[in-house]
């Protein structure tokens, strides 16, 4: 009975694995063609267009304006999603039905409404952040937030954090005190899962980015679009290393997750 049932997972996964590689592999191979419309294989291989598109200044502007958004929107919700998931928990739990609310928003709404919205709301404020990075990064902590959120919270709810709290309370030690030096190194795994899950959608996040500021803070996935409608090659290249981030963040994350998973264990038998 278990040999056909394996058998069956190993098609089934090797027909997963064939249908998420085979697009890659084919984009990369695409972007270091130097012709391929003619024939079933290239008809050469070069690296040009990797050097002109790389070459550019846009290039690394585009790449960098890419992480500025990406860490900006990750330490401001790290600031704001830590002590406000432990002070939840600690105080008023029962206000966890409304929180998870405000956290599933970003999976209603679409990205074209959020961006029109903070437009409309923000023009008539009189505050410089329409068209300015500041308000691309408020909507991408919107659009973030229940990655962040999440991990935490599972972080703070597989730990006796009630426990901790008031040993470290017994010591002398303030609000303050607890939350750094205490809960934050305990929910490390967690806190580190939700940046690296923020940082990927932000990297990505095209939609926004476009509506909200456009050309006057280009990002990456916009700088890729752009190429599309100029040199399918070139544009090939951008996103096999758009593709390359999303995987080393994902390796990350599954890394993490299993440190944390074997180190489970231990701090129980403790």
């Amino acid at each position: 009975m278990k040999q056909p049932r394996d058998l069956w997972r190993s098609v089934i996964l090797g027909a997963f694995l064939i249908f998420m590689i085979v697009p890659v592999v084919a984009t990369l191979i695409f972007s270091v063609s130097t012709r391929w419309d003619r024939s079933l294989w290239p008809e050469g291989y070069t690296l040009k267009w990797w050097i002109d598109v790389t070459s550019r200044p846009l290039f690394m502007l585009t790449l960098r304006n890419s992480f500025i958004a990406s860490f900006a929107t990750m330490l401001c919700l790290l600031v704001l999603v830590t002590p406000t998931a432990y002070w939840m928990k600690l105080k008023v739990e029962r206000a966890k039905p409304i929180v998870e609310l405000i956290t599933s928003f970003s999976f209603g709404v679409p990205g074209v409404v959020l961006a029109l919205a903070l437009i409309r709301f923000y023009s008539n404020i009189p505050l410089p952040i329409v068209n300015h990075p500041a308000i691309l990064v408020a909507a991408c902590m919107v659009l973030s937030l229940p990655f962040m959120y999440r991990p935490i919270l599972n972080a703070l709810e597989a730990m006796d954090f009630r426990v901790l709290t008031e040993a470290a309370q017994s010591l002398g030690a303030n609000g303050w005190s607890i939350l750094t030096e205490v809960i934050i190194p305990n929910i490390m795994s967690g806190i580190i899962s939700g940046c690296l899950l923020v940082f990927s959608t932000v990297f990505a996040e095209y939609t926004l980015t476009n509506l909200l500021v456009g050309t006057r803070f280009k990002t990456f996935p916009i700088y890729l679009v752009e190429w599309t409608r100029q040199d399918g090659r070139m544009a090939s290249a951008l996103a096999v290393i758009s593709f390359v981030v999303a995987w080393i963040t994902s390796l990350l994350i599954i890394w993490v997750t299993s440190k944390t998973g074997r180190e489970a264990p231990h701090i129980a038998g403790r």
